[in-house]
């Protein structure tokens, strides 16, 4: 892949259905990705687990939005159990941090006493936001962080979360695949949307109204 990739062209493949990986941490040549099937978590299909959902109403961690989102990608491409190299290269952490400084791309945070235990973070364009990856270093950490995404999008009237592909970890809150073609017809309705507003939903709001967000009907 060329030198020349810029935040501004990396929007641009976002837009027409592809997204950069690299083979492993230290690579610096990335490669184009568009598969034949498509993971996407639908915003109003989403399901949560009764235990996590109590995880949430008792409000244990702390989950913030855009504070640290350089040590939640860091934390992404760290190695973890089962898990020795990543493809989130150096190249690539500059290259999203680069978009999140124009304001187009995003964290969510979780804390436990102060401490960075869990999050993710991924890329906004129009109505469709792109989630990118997401770590755990405390049980549910990072489903918490997912549950608030959630809230997020469905209050700023986003139409799309892309996940890329489909986890065994995703399915359990209502992931599916869909075919290429489908895949861009979403595509395409999200971003000739009403751009959606990531700041919609206050920072700081109690697990229940969290909850409330993301399964209140429209």
């Amino acid at each position: 892949m060329s030198e020349l990739l810029t935040p501004t062209i990396l929007l641009r493949a976002y837009a027409a259905g592809i997204f950069p990986m690299a083979d492993h941490v230290h690579d610096q040549d990335l490669f184009w990705v568009d598969p034949e099937w498509r993971g996407i978590l639908p915003l109003d299909h989403f399901h949560i687990p009764r235990s996590l959902a109590k995880v949430i109403r008792q409000g244990g961690f702390e989950v913030s939005i855009d504070q640290d989102f350089e040590a939640v990608i860091a934390a992404c491409a760290a190695s973890a159990t089962g898990r020795r190299t990543t493809w989130i290269s150096h190249r690539i952490r500059h290259l999203y941090t680069d978009l999140f400084r124009t304001g187009h791309a995003h964290s969510v945070e979780a804390r436990l006493g102060g401490r960075l235990v869990g999050g993710l973070y991924g890329v906004r364009l129009g109505a469709a936001f792109f989630g990118e990856s997401m770590f755990s270093r405390e049980t549910d950490a990072s489903k918490v962080a997912l549950v608030h995404l959630i809230a997020r999008l469905r209050k700023g009237d986003f139409t799309l979360l892309d996940t890329q592909f489909v986890t065994d970890h995703l399915k359990r809150f209502g992931a599916l695949e869909v075919p290429r073609d489908q895949y861009r017809r979403l595509l395409a309705a999200a971003l000739n949307a009403p751009a959606g507003d990531f700041l919609a939903l206050p920072q700081g709001l109690p697990g229940a109204d969290i909850l409330q967000a993301v399964t209140q009907t429209s």
